[in-house]
C-alpha cells in the first residue's frame, strides 16, 4: 500500500486529500495515516495540512524499488526492481537469475557493492550513497552479433538520461565510458549467455559515480563524480529513472533495425573520440588515426595516416586528453 500512496503523492501537483486516498485505495483513514508516517520514518518528507491534505516535500536519496517503481514512465522497462543494501556485483547475481528465467526488464540495484578490483587487482570497495550500480536483464530477439551493440545503447542512454538531470556537459568515449572534463564517471559492462544461433539473455551492468568525494590515488586523474563537477547534490533515484527512461525509447529503436541505425546520428553527437587522434590497441597491432564516429553497426571509423579508413570492433581504445595514451 505504501508503494501505491507514495506513486499518488508523487503524481499529485499539489495537496491530495485523505478522502480521495481511502477512496483510490480502499482502506480507511487510519490505514492512510499510518502507511504516510510509516513513509515519514523512512526519510519521505510528507505534509499534512487540514481540510487540503498531503503534500510530498521531497524524498531521501534512497534507491529501494519503492522509489524507483513509483517515479518511473516506462512501459515495461524497470517495471520490476529488485534491491539490495550491499551485494558483491549486480551482474554477478542479474546473471544467476536471469539464468534461472527472472523477466525481461528486470533491474538489480545495489546501494553497495563489495567485490569489485580496481588496477593491478586492489580491492576496490563501492561505499553506500554515494554512486549507482545496476544491471538490466534483457532477451532481445536478435542475432547474437549484433549484442555488443547493446552497450552503445546503454551509453547513449546513460549519457541522456544524466544530462537531463545535471545540466552537465557529459560526452560518450567509445564503446562503453561517459566522460566529462577528461575524467572517466560511468562505466557499462555487457554480457551475454547464448546457444549456437540465439540469446539466452543479456544482462547490461552500468555504474555511475554520484557522490563520490574522494578516488583511489591511481584513480585520481581518471575518474570523476557528479557532485565533484556540479558542486552539488542529486538523487541517484532521479538519475536511474531518466537513465531506465531514455533506455526503453533507444532499445526499441535499436530493435527496429537491430542495429543503431536510429540512433547513429545522435551518438555520434555526443562522441569525444569524434574527429580526435586515438589509438586501438588489440593483441597483435595498433591502429593509430583519426576517429569520424561510428557507423551504424557500432563499429568506431578510424582513417589513418595512409587515408585507409579502419572499422575497429573491440579493444581498447585511447583519445588524446582523455586518459592518455592506454
Amino acid at each position: 500500500m505504501k508503494d501505491k500512496i507514495l506513486k499518488l503523492l508523487k503524481e499529485s501537483k499539489g495537496y491530495i486529500s485523505g478522502q480521495d486516498l481511502c477512496l483510490k485505495m480502499n482502506v480507511s483513514r487510519t490505514a492512510i495515516w499510518k502507511a504516510v508516517n510509516s513513509l515519514k520514518e523512512e526519510g519521505y518528507e510528507i505534509e499534512a495540512v487540514r481540510k487540503k491534505g498531503y503534500r510530498l516535500v521531497s524524498s531521501p536519496d534512497i534507491i529501494s524499488e519503492k522509489e524507483i517503481v513509483s517515479g518511473i514512465k516506462t512501459r515495461w522497462i524497470a517495471k520490476k526492481v529488485i534491491y539490495f543494501d550491499e551485494l558483491d556485483s549486480t551482474n554477478i547475481y542479474a546473471k544467476k537469475i536471469a539464468d534461472e528465467g527472472e523477466s525481461e526488464g528486470t533491474l538489480v540495484i545495489s546501494d553497495a557493492q563489495i567485490s569489485g578490483k580496481g588496477r593491478r587487482q586492489r580491492a576496490w570497495t563501492s561505499p553506500h550513497k554515494t554512486g549507482i550500480f545496476m544491471t538490466l536483464i534483457l532477451r532481445p530477439d536478435i542475432a547474437p552479433i549484433n549484442a555488443s551493440m547493446l552497450t552503445l545503447v546503454m551509453g547513449l542512454a546513460v549519457c541522456k538520461g544524466v544530462r537531463e538531470i545535471t545540466g552537465l556537459d557529459l560526452g560518450i568515449k567509445w564503446p562503453n565510458d561517459i566522460v566529462i572534463n577528461g575524467k572517466k564517471i560511468c562505466g557499462i559492462l555487457t554480457e551475454m549467455s547464448m546457444q549456437m544461433d540465439y540469446i539466452n539473455n543479456v544482462i547490461i551492468g552500468t555504474g555511475i559515480n554520484v557522490g563520490n568525494m574522494e578516488f583511489p590515488e591511481e584513480l585520481q586523474d581518471k575518474a570523476t563524480s557528479l557532485k565533484l563537477e556540479a558542486g552539488k547534490d542529486f538523487k541517484r533515484s532521479d538519475i536511474i529513472i531518466k537513465v531506465m527512461e531514455a533506455f526503453e525509447k533507444y532499445y526499441e529503436l535499436f530493435l527496429k533495425s537491430q542495429d543503431l541505425t536510429y540512433l547513429v546520428d545522435e551518438y555520434n553527437e555526443l562522441l569525444v573520440n569524434k574527429d580526435r587522434e586515438v589509438k586501438a590497441i588489440y593483441t597483435d597491432k595498433t591502429i593509430e588515426g583519426t576517429a569520424k564516429g561510428i557507423n551504424e553497426k557500432g563499429e568506431l571509423m578510424v582513417v589513418t595516416e595512409n587515408e585507409n579508413i579502419e572499422y575497429i570492433i573491440s579493444g581498447e581504445v585511447s583519445v588524446r586528453g582523455i586518459y592518455g595514451y592506454i
